[in-house]
């Protein structure tokens, strides 16, 4: 992560939303199938893939999300060093999963910008743009879901009661800001 550049130059602040950039948080994404490769990566983050869809587990400083029956993307949570690009975690995952062919270990830590929306309308600001029926993820805390939001693709985490973690491609993450405080200024 050197020279990171935020693609986000501020925050929307409304009455009851606010969005923010969350940086700079390591992000791996993990594949893999076999029993051996579920043992080493508990082993290794010293929690447990959750194996259910579309649900997340957390440990004091990692969250594992469910992304499908062979894939979960980890997400630290606290900020990290901005001054480096190399994570003792990645290395540790990579030598024991990747490195011995038990599956596949990725750093995305700079292919997707992690924002936090807050507030009491951030499922308005989703169903203005998003197919996803979000009944059952709001009243869940921890789920999770790879849906679309203004036609672009994201990844959401129900953090916390009116709290939700938003990832999207570096690429199109200034695009989606822009349209989300559009959608907010009129709520």
């Amino acid at each position: 992560m050197l020279n990171y550049n935020s693609v986000i130059k501020n925050e929307i602040k409304q009455e009851n939303v606010s969005v923010k950039e969350i940086f700079p948080v390591m992000k791996i994404n993990l594949r893999g199938k076999k029993r051996e490769f579920l043992t080493n990566v508990g082993k290794n983050l010293n929690m447990i893939l959750p194996t259910e869809a579309n649900t997340s587990t957390t440990s004091d400083k990692l969250t594992a999300m469910w992304l499908s029956p062979d894939e979960w993307m980890i997400v630290s949570n606290e900020l990290v060093s901005q001054n480096t690009n190399k994570y003792e975690l990645n290395e540790m995952l990579f030598n024991s999963i990747s490195k011995t062919n038990l599956g596949a270990v990725i750093d995305v830590t700079d292919q997707f910008v992690q924002l936090e929306l807050k507030g009491e309308n951030i499922y308005e600001i989703f169903s203005a743009g998003c197919p996803f029926n979000f009944n059952e993820f709001k009243e869940k805390k921890g789920s999770t879901t790879q849906t679309v939001l203004n036609n672009t693709d994201i990844i959401l985490h129900h953090k916390d009661e009116n709290i939700v973690n938003l990832f999207v491609r570096r690429s199109f993450a200034e695009h989606l800001f822009n349209w989300i405080k559009d959608i907010a200024s009129r709520l």
